[in-house]
């Protein structure tokens, strides 16, 4: 059994009215909903999950600094931030841990200025276009990451030899 590693998810601005905002977009689930999975796939696999949502970088930038040393890896959703925080970037790079990045749309398929990630640089990957599970799909990468910096090479996650 892997020891409990502590993972913290953020919702940058806006996610917080996932569901009513532009559904065509962004889809009808909730922030509710993607914090309910997270914390499914976090029972079974031996994580400990903080989430925070916040509309202000500032409390963005507060919380990704005050990872270091009690967290194992951020899950983050940057929102527009991802576009615009230079900020965001380099509290990200100054912590020193494995971050992925996530979005729900395909940022790459929309407008012009969301094609570029102030973030991506200092991420370990980033997820995007596949609505919530995106989220999904970086919380079990950003698991891979953080076993992968332990030398953890468990037999769950152990390639089979033929």
């Amino acid at each position: 059994m892997h020891p409990k590693r502590k993972i913290l998810v953020i919702h940058g601005p806006n996610l917080n009215l996932l569901g009513l905002r532009e559904p065509d977009v962004y889809g009808a689930v909730t922030q509710k909903d993607i914090d309910k999975t997270l914390k499914t796939i976090a029972e079974e696999e031996n994580l400990s999950l903080k989430v925070f949502q916040s509309n202000s970088e500032g409390e963005l930038v507060d919380a990704i600094q005050g990872a270091a040393g009690r967290f194992d890896g951020i899950l983050i959703n940057p929102a527009a931030y991802t576009h615009t925080s230079v900020a965001l970037r380099d509290a990200a790079a100054a912590v020193g841990l494995p971050v992925v990045e996530v979005h729900l749309s395909n940022i790459y398929k929309r407008e012009e200025f969301r094609h570029h990630s102030y973030m991506a640089p200092v991420a370990v990957g980033q997820v995007s276009g596949f609505g919530a599970y995106s989220y999904v799909l970086g919380l079990y990468g950003l698991i891979q990451e953080i076993d992968k910096r332990a030398g953890d090479v468990s037999p769950k996650r152990r390639k089979k030899k033929s």
